[in-house]
């Protein structure tokens, strides 16, 4: 409600501003294009952050210092540190990267955006950039339109670049025809106050225009047209950096945890470095004069000096937070944290910001269904047969557990479905559908989530099974019949098995092994299905059952081999070959 109320009140003053002063307009139109080509070079790099970019990202956030390279660098590269910022709330909400190496990313874009203060500095501002404008467009639109998806790809990204550059031009051709009408400069405040008012400026202009970049700009134009003063342009790129958080904020409002933390994180970081900047801008400045003789900047070269004091300021603050990381994390772990549902367990690794891609969401729901399975349907399946979970994952033999498991464990197999299972499978399916339908997905990644989607069929009609059987396993302890409950111990030996070596076999490092014995006892479930029982047809010959319980026992056996079958499937699926699509870069 409030950015929409932000929004209206904008574009009224805008609509104002325009009509009272038609020479404001270039300059307006320039801002717009730049930020349209802003966007293009966004949805073009989206077109490739499938494959090489995302798997950069993830692969590199094992130490921090290489998370701060590939953020800075991807950012540089792309010239858009929000889809950096995407990709980064997708990685940590699918489980893929931690929230420390997310941190490392971010501060990492917030080095890369200043190559836009340089881009435009060194090159933007020296040479007729419409000359160069036209011909990316033209290439752009060419490629635009082809049916290859990697060649739409490109051709937004050279449209997006000659936008970029329009965008400059005009606004550049604006300043030069407003300074014969109005004198900027006539407004310069000198000094700290000067400072503090044009930081805020800056802040308030980031916040209109909704990206740094596009600011920074406006400001380098305005400094190269003589319309603002050095010092007041450096307070405004300052504030430009901390005005961008309210960007972040404002886009988090309606994110998940992982956005959340993230946008606190940019928040803390930006504020910090904006203090020590404007704290330090004085000996700043005096460093960037240093500099800018030891690299051949003119003296008078404000434009360069104004992108040296960027990148410097940027780099600083990512020195001061580097040792404040780990606290930073706790904060941020603290402050925001996962929200306890004590009645119905909710999804901890699907939400929205996962299905910006498909390796994400592929991920998502890898993790979710593991979820699912490790605190659901393994508890479920253990106390329908009377028996604890700690003694299923122990050293003890199974005979032994089954032994002392004789008591009645009260298991409503049906409430436990309820309560721990039906929201979160709802979601797993949900999610997977509109993964399916609304992403561009390969065969490789239309299989992997129809495989999930038939784990989690399987666990849910093993959960149904489980109850038939917990029902019939409880009237076996009621019946004065030895024969039966000898029998219906050994259904139970049977699912203990299973359940242990899948909980190797999800545990162990080396999976070979237990994934051999996984299929040695799939098989044999699988033929069991087809056989007969010769106990039971023993225990009806000799008339040592009733014709009812014959009737249970036969169904039971059928049913366990098929719990049996279904649970080694989950296993395989889940544990399995699935782990090499995570390798792969899902």
């Amino acid at each position: 409600m409030i950015r929409k109320i932000l929004f209206a009140f904008l574009l009224l003053l805008l609509a104002i501003v325009l009509y009272s002063n038609p020479n404001f307009k270039t300059i307006a139109a320039g801002i717009a294009i730049l930020l349209f080509g802003m966007i293009m070079l966004e949805d073009g790099f989206k077109v490739f952050t499938k494959g090489p970019l995302q798997n950069v990202l993830k692969k590199a956030t094992d130490k921090l210092y290489k998370s701060i390279t590939a953020g800075a660098v991807v950012t540089a590269l792309i010239q858009s540190s929000s889809l950096v910022t995407v990709i980064t709330i997708s990685f940590i909400s699918a489980g893929l990267i931690s929230l420390s190496g997310g941190i490392g990313l971010i501060f990492g874009a917030n080095i890369g955006t200043t190559a836009t203060a340089w881009l435009v500095a060194a090159f933007g501002l020296k040479i007729n950039i419409s000359a160069l404008a036209m011909p990316l467009l033209v290439f752009g639109v060419i490629f635009s339109v082809q049916k290859k998806t990697s060649l739409q790809g490109l051709g937004k990204i050279l449209a997006g670049l000659g936008f970029f550059f329009l965008g400059i031009h005009f606004m550049k051709e604006g300043f030069d025809v407003f300074k014969d009408y109005i004198d900027l400069t006539q407004y310069a405040i000198s000094g700290f106050k000067g400072v503090i008012i044009y930081a805020l400026l800056g802040i308030i202009i980031t916040t209109v225009l909704q990206s740094s970049s596009a600011t920074l700009a406006l400001i380098l134009t305005a400094l190269a047209a003589g319309q603002i003063e050095y010092e007041n342009a450096l307070a405004l790129a300052i504030g430009a950096n901390v005005g961008t958080t309210i960007t972040a904020v404002l886009g988090s409002i309606g994110s998940n945890i992982a956005g959340k933390r993230l946008a606190g994180a940019h928040f803390i970081f930006n504020l910090a470095t904006g203090i020590v900047a404007l704290i330090l801008i004085y000996p700043l400045a005096q460093l960037v004069n240093k500099l800018s003789e030891f690299a051949n900047i003119g003296v008078t070269d404000y434009t360069l000096k104004l992108a040296l004091f960027h990148t410097i300021f940027n780099v600083i603050g990512v020195i001061i937070m580097i040792p404040l990381i780990k606290a930073l994390e706790r904060i941020l772990l603290k402050f925001f944290k996962d929200n306890e549902h004590k009645d119905i367990d909710e999804p901890k690794f699907l939400n929205e910001a996962v299905l910006k891609f498909p390796g994400t969401v592929i991920s998502a729901l890898i993790n979710e269904s593991k979820y699912l399975y490790k605190n659901a349907v393994f508890e479920i399946v253990a106390h329908a047969l009377n028996i604890h979970r700690d003694d299923i994952i122990s050293d003890e033999k199974i005979k032994n557990i089954v032994k002392k498991s004789t008591k009645n464990l009260q298991t409503d197999v049906d409430k436990l479905y309820y309560k721990k299972v039906k929201t979160i499978y709802g979601e797993i399916i949900r999610y997977a559908i509109t993964a399916q339908n609304d992403l561009t997905l390969n065969k490789k990644e239309n299989i992997a989530i129809s495989d999930i989607k038939i784990a989690n069929r399987k666990m849910v009609e093993i959960i149904k099974d489980a109850g038939e059987l917990n029902k019939n396993i409880n009237l076996s302890l009621d019946l004065d019949n030895p024969y039966m409950l000898k029998e219906y111990d050994g259904f139970r030996k049977k699912i203990i098995k299973v359940l242990r070596i899948i909980y190797l076999f999800r545990k162990a490092e080396d999976t070979e092994v237990y994934a051999k014995k996984l299929f040695n006892l799939k098989k044999e479930a699988k033929e069991n299905i087809r056989k007969s029982n010769k106990s039971i047809d023993k225990l009806i010959r000799e008339n040592l059952i009733s014709a009812e319980m014959a009737s249970s026992l036969f169904n039971d056996y059928t049913n366990v081999n098929d719990m049996n079958k279904k649970l080694i499937e989950v296993a395989e699926l889940l544990y399995g070959r699935k782990d090499s699509l995570l390798d792969n870069g899902y």
